[in-house]
This record gives structure tokens, sequence and C-alpha cells, in this order.
């Protein structure tokens, strides 16, 4: 959500970014010294003779193109800045790059920035994670843009990039990484603490209280300490940006997590109501929810029956060879209650090695040339053995059931036959890498926001609308390999880095999804009729606070606010708000005021009378703008005539010519007066306004405004407001069923389009999409998410065989 700031707040914001971007900057250079220096202490070591050779040959090639990468690192950087201050944005770098994803060059490229990344985000978490706090104060935002400058992700992904472009390779700067990151590192966060210095002393938030920023977990006395430790741990305060629709049996308005349990039977997240009769009333978004809840409530009574007690108590809490967190030591995001969970450093270490050995058997079924149903079974059985072993060296109760459950959890993704056989092999690879987030944080079980389980079930609800023939080679499967990738790159981080590429992976898909054509033309008029209508609306507000205190005859007013209004804001989308014709409509505005009013004087009735000709001319060719022409156009000129001919005869007192000059002042910069969120008002919306406003033909796209009247509950719109892109749905128009899947909403969340397999678009309203959720004429593809089923069908197979939970 967008909170209008004051210029001086925006401008401030915008030093703040270039001093970073200079600061930055001025690293470069030395480190492309560091780079040299290392290359020239590489080259002169004693070695076999083809690592000398490689040495040498490393050498020349940065001799040869370091002075290029140094100038298409600087010019690259501070073109960046122009997307970050409100510039034109670059279209050509990285939109462009990842929508090749299914090279593996591309893949590994990303791979060596999401290194770099994520290490400048360990360093630097807290600087940024203020600075971050303090420009979302000052631009009343609640995210920095995925390409903002000050995003530890836009500068290693320039570098990389343009290392690339300078002809320099990939394996250079895997043998030089170590360099660059100790030259670069240290540049930066001096760059944060700068910035964070630079604001305080403009008064800019001096002392920042976190408690009021990271979302809370619910009443007084079940708070989670995992939001917190994620804000620190990645730098962002804020929780995450991505709400689940009850499409997705996980979301809708006020889906904040409430107290309940993980686990380690500390409180993690449940409904306040779970029982199963509480799912018999309420509103479908409702109910969903809650059915997802009591899956994993289910599964917790299971456990801690079989268990006994709290699972938190049964893991050790001090033996030899243990570490807090993950592997190596790391805290991986913390348990539900607060404290991370006891790690032993031995069972981490076997889960890594069964993630190794399982990755070079998936790549071994994948290259074999067997029926994908017998690959699929090979990969199960391989993972159920593995997943034998590792509960066999479980150090406690806690972890065996861990283990069996996740294990049992990805059993049934691998049996989803709505996933294609290529991506169901990288959801299988995932296993391993959830297993260690579900150890080291129990709340992984306990609520349904845990990036881990957000990630599954976002790629899950996409990829099953798709048959396999559609996925297979696409930019989809290579983006869902690359998440797979960066996860395997990083076992130390739990559950920061599937936050990382799950927000990564909501951005590719809305390039993704609307990559065509045909869609790009449809959104591109879409958002333009939501904008002309929002600022028709607008300008009309604006336009009535000017004539508020004006003798101005009620026809003339009729037409300014129910006509005008909308010429100037065609006109503002066309030519530019201040565009040539533009400038002369708003002028027209204020030029009908002063003729329409009083004239006592000759001179004032001989200038109206010479400038009639002129100012009914541009009135025609402003309605002609609205497709008002003909009869209508006439009907109103005749109207504004007779109005004009009563005010030589009035007597009253004219308008004086200072509120003249005034008001075309006003007009004339009025969108300085208005603000950016629309309000609350009706959206006019059909196809004729949109063929209207592109001269666009609309024959493909089924527009489905607002019912005239209709009222809409505040919780359905929220839910209308919160679905995700790219789930699919059944929609039940005009007696027609289609399947269709979401693939965008306009800026101010009024407009949102839905694409069906045979090419048909439908464009619905905010309102009606709604109503037709809550008549059930817009119902999810999918009951539930893809690990919310799996939790239920692993709790089915416990439930059978409860043995099967420690033996």
């Amino acid at each position: 959500m967008s909170i209008a700031r004051s210029a001086s707040s925006l401008q401030l914001a915008r030093e703040t970014r270039e001093r970073f971007v200079s600061a930055t900057e001025g690293v470069i250079v030395p480190l492309a010294r560091a780079i040299r220096d290392r290359l020239t202490s590489l080259s002169s070591e004693a070695g076999n003779a083809r690592a000398m050779q490689e040495h040498r040959d490393d050498f020349v090639a940065f001799q040869g193109q370091g002075s290029q990468w140094i100038s298409l690192a600087q010019t690259g950087w501070r073109k960046a800045l122009l997307s970050s201050t409100g510039g034109a944005p670059s279209t050509t770098s990285s939109a462009a790059l990842r929508l090749e994803l299914i090279g593996d060059e591309v893949v590994e490229s990303n791979i060596l920035s999401s290194r770099l990344a994520q290490l400048i985000h360990d360093k630097a978490s807290f600087e940024l994670s203020d600075l971050r706090l303090r420009i979302q104060h000052l631009e009343g935002t609640s995210e920095l843009d995925s390409k903002d400058v000050l995003k530890p992700e836009t500068l290693a992904k320039l570098l990389v990039e343009q290392w690339l472009a300078a002809g320099l390779s990939r394996g250079l700067w895997t043998r030089v990484q170590d360099a660059v990151q100790l030259a670069l590192v240290d540049g930066v966060v001096k760059a944060y603490e700068s910035a964070n210095a630079f604001l305080i002393a403009n008064g800019v938030m001096p002392e920042i209280d976190l408690k009021s920023f990271v979302r809370r977990t619910g009443s007084a006395g079940g708070g989670g300490g995992s939001g917190a430790s994620s804000a620190s741990s990645m730098g962002a305060a804020t929780s995450s940006n991505a709400p689940m629709g009850p499409g997705t049996m996980s979301g809708g308005p006020h889906s904040a997590q409430r107290p309940g349990f993980g686990f380690d039977g500390q409180p993690a997240s449940v409904p306040s109501t779970v029982a199963p009769s509480s799912t018999t009333g309420g509103s479908p978004l409702m109910i969903a929810r809650q059915r997802a809840q009591t899956a994993l409530l289910s599964l917790k009574r299971f456990v801690t029956a079989r268990i006994g007690g709290d699972l938190g108590a049964s893991a050790p809490q001090s033996v030899p060879g243990t570490a807090t967190g993950g592997p190596g030591g790391h805290a991986g995001g913390g348990a539900a209650g607060g404290a991370p969970r006891v790690f032993s450093r031995t069972f981490a270490g076997a889960i890594a090695d069964a993630e190794v050995a399982y990755r070079m058997a998936a790549t071994q079924f994948m290259d074999g040339s067997g029926e994908q149903a017998t690959l699929l079974q090979q990969t199960s059985v391989d993972l159920r053995r593995r997943s034998a072993e590792l509960k066999k060296r479980a150090p406690t109760t806690a972890d065996k059931a861990t283990v069996e459950i996740v294990a049992l959890m990805f059993q049934a993704i691998l049996a989803e036959e709505r996933i294609p056989f290529s991506a169901r092999v990288w959801f299988a690879r995932l296993q391993m890498p959830v297993l260690r987030v579900a150890i080291a944080e129990p709340e992984f079980f306990g609520t349904l926001q845990h990036p881990a389980r957000m990630l599954i079930d976002r790629m899950g609800s996409c990829v099953m609308g798709f048959d396999a023939a559609a996925i297979t080679g696409s930019a989809l499967e290579g983006e869902i390999r690359r998440v797979v990738q960066v996860i395997e790159q990083y076992p130390e981080t739990g559950q920061r880095v599937f936050k990382l590429v799950f927000d990564e992976f909501v951005a590719f898909l809305s390039r993704y999804l609307t990559q065509s054509d045909s869609t790009q033309r449809v959104m591109s008029v879409a958002q333009q009729v939501e904008q002309k209508e929002t600022m028709a609306i607008q300008y009309t507000i604006e336009l009535r606070k000017m004539l508020n205190d004006m003798p101005v005859r009620d026809e003339i007013r009729e037409f300014l606010f129910k006509v005008w209004a909308e010429v100037l804001a065609i006109a503002a989308l066309r030519y530019g708000a201040q565009g040539e014709q533009t400038v002369m409509l708003k002028r027209v505005a204020s030029e009908l005021v002063w003729a329409a009013s009083a004239k006592p004087n000759r001179t004032d009735r001989a200038r109206v009378i010479q400038d009639l000709p002129q100012l009914l001319q541009r009135l025609r060719q402003g309605m002609a703008l609205l497709g008002i022409v003909d009869e209508p156009q006439e009907a109103h000129i005749k109207i504004i005539g007779a109005t004009l001919s009563d005010a030589f005869l009035s007597k009253t007192e004219a308008i004086p010519q200072a509120k003249i000059e005034a008001m075309a002042e006003r007009l004339a910069h009025l969108e300085d007066f208005v603000s950016d969120d629309g309000g609350a008002s009706d959206l006019p919306l059909d196809a004729h306004s949109i063929e209207l406003l592109l001269g666009v033909d609309a024959a493909s796209i089924e527009v489905i405004p607002d019912a005239a009247g209709s009222k809409v509950s505040d919780e359905m719109l929220g839910w209308a407001h919160e679905l995700q892109v790219g789930n699919w749905f059944m929609l039940d128009h005009n007696d027609r069923v289609s399947q269709v899947q979401f693939v965008w909403r306009s800026d101010r969340k009024r407009l949102h389009l839905f694409a069906s397999s045979d090419g048909r678009s439908f464009l619905i309203q905010a309102g009606r999409l709604a109503t037709y959720l809550q008549a059930g004429l817009l119902v999810p593809a999918e009951e539930e998410t893809l690990t919310v089923r799996a939790t239920r069908e692993a709790l089915a197979k416990l439930d059978a065989n409860p043995e099967r939970l420690l033996n």
C-alpha cells in the first residue's frame, strides 16, 4: 500500500539513493584493483602446468577487459539509479535476462549474484533493515521495489551481468569471488551506514522501534518469535508481502498468524476456533482458512499424543557436537517460541550427505530413457530409503517424527499427477532442504505462512494448471530449477533463502504470465482505462473545489463535472499532463466559466463575441476525444450557447478576473492537487470505454464490470484483492464454464485479468470479482494448497499406521 508523502520527503529519499550510489560506485575501481592483485598473485604461484596456464590466461583476460568492466559497471549503476528515482527504467537487462532462465548459463549467473547478495545481506543486515524502514517511512510504501538500488541484489546482479558483458567468464568470477567479497562488502556496509547517518542527521527516525513494524502473531501470551527473527536476519522488518487467498486455503483479509503451536510445543499459528463445527458457517474465505488450519492442528495433536509432552522438551539441551540453528552452527531462522531448536551437527551432516546423494541420483533419473512413471517410482523409492536411514540417525524423537512427516508429505507431492513430470523431480529435490528447515524451525508445521510452505504452494498452484507439454523446456520450468538450485546453494540460511526465492518467483510470475503480446495489450489498455477513470474522478473533485465559491450556472457546473473532467483525464493520458493539447483543454475550462458569468459591461461582451467561435471549436474538439459527436455533441453546445446568451442579460455580479486567473493557474497544474489513490469511487468500465481510449478492438476481451447497485462486503473485497497471480480458477460466466489463470491485477487493485487456455481474456472489476467469489461463480481449481493436501494425506497414513512415526 502506498501513502502520499510530501515532496520534501521524496526528495530526501532520492538524495539518499544518490549518495548511496555515489559511495558504492566509488568501490568499483578499488574492487578491480583487488581483483588484479589477486590474479597477479595467482599467476606468480608455482603449480602444475595446467593451473599455471589458467592463471596466466585469467590475468591476461582481466588486463584486457577489466577496464571495460569498470566502465560498464559504473555506467550501469548510474542508470540503475534512474529507476529508483523516477527516471525511465531500463528495459533491456534484468527483465529480458530472467525470461531466458531455461539456459543453464543464466541459472549459473544468478547463483553467482545471489551468493554475493546474500553475503552483503549477512554483513549489513541491521544497517540495511534500518535504512529500508527509513526509506519506507519517507515514501509511504510497505516494501522497496525489486530493482531498488538499495537492495544488495541489484548491485550484485549488475556487477555479474556487466562482468559477462565485458567478455569475462563465469569461471574467472568464481576464481576471484573471494577477493570480490573482501573488497566489496566492507565498502557497501559503510555506504549503508553513511546513508542511515545522513537520514538521522535530517531527523528521519533517529530511533527505530522494530515492534511497530513486525506483524503481530496474535493476542498477548502467544506471540511467535520467528517473525522478528526473520525480519532482522533478512533485513526486512515488515512481514511477507504475499498473502494467500482462500483459493489456496490460506489467505484473505486479516490473514495474520494467530497463536497456536509448533512442533516444539511453542505457539505458532492456528485460528482461535479450529473445531470442525466452526467451519459450518461463515464466508467461504473463513471456511477455507479454518479447514487448512484444522489440518495442521490435527497433525500436532497426533504427534504430541504419540511422543508425550512438548516436542521441544525432547531435544537435548547441551550435547557435544551440537549447534544452535542450521548446519555449521548458524541459526536457521528461529523456532516458533523465539529460540531456535538445538540442531545436532552430526545429524545436519547426515542430511547434507543425503541431499547431495539424492541430487546425483535425480540427475541420473532425469537423464534416463525409461518411462516417466518408472522414473518417478525410482525417485520415490530413493527418497524413502534415504529418509529411513536418516530416521535411524536422528538424535531425538522429535527429529524422527519430523523426518517421517516430511517424507510422507513429499511422497504425496510426488504422487500428484497434475504436476508435470519434470516439475515433480525438481520438487522432490526440495525434500532435504525442507527437512533441514523443519527440524531447525518447527513452526513449519504450525503456520501456513512459513516461506518454505508458501514457495511450494505457489509453484504447485501454477504448474498444476498446465499440461506437461506446456511446462517442459519452458521459462517456468527453468525458474523452478533455478529456485531449487539457489536453495541448495545456501543450506545454512534456514527460511531466509526460501523467502528470498519466493519473492523472486512471484516477481518472475508477474513477467512470465503477461509476456504475450495480446496480454500486454490488454494490460496496457486496462491500466489506462483505470488511470483515466480515476483521474476523471479526481479532476471532478478538484473542479468542485474550484467552483465552490463562484457564481456559476448549474448547467456549466454539470458540463464541467460530467464531461470536461473526463476530457481532461483522457487528454492527460494521450498527450501527457503538460502536453500542448492538454494544457489548451485545461484553459478552455476557465474560459468557459468566465464566458458563462455575468457580463455587465460592453467590453466583456465584445470579448465573448470575439472569442466564442474558437471556444466552441475547442469544446467540440474535447468532446470528440470522448466519442461525443453528432447529436449528443450538439445538445451540449446548445445548452452552453443558451447559458452564454443568458450571461449577456444577467445583472448579477461578475466573477472577478483575479479568480478566473487563479482557476486557470490551478487547472494548469491540476495534477499537483490530486492524490494518487483513486479513493473508493465507482470506476465505470465497459468494452466501449476500452475501444474509446486507444482505438483497440475489445472483441477478445470479455469485460465484466461492477453490477450497478450491488453491495459488496469488505471481507469479500479483501479476498478479491489478495488472490495470487498464477493461481487457476473455474469461471462460470454467462452459463459458460472456463478454466482460467489469474495473470494480472492493476496497480490500484480495481481491475483483474484472467486468461483462458483458448486465448480469451476476462477483465473483471473488483466489485464483480468479489460477488463472483461469494456466489461461487469463480472458484479455485484446487480446494487446498499443495502442502496442506500433503499434510492431510500424511496424517491419513499415520492414523492408519501410527507405529511408523518413530519406527
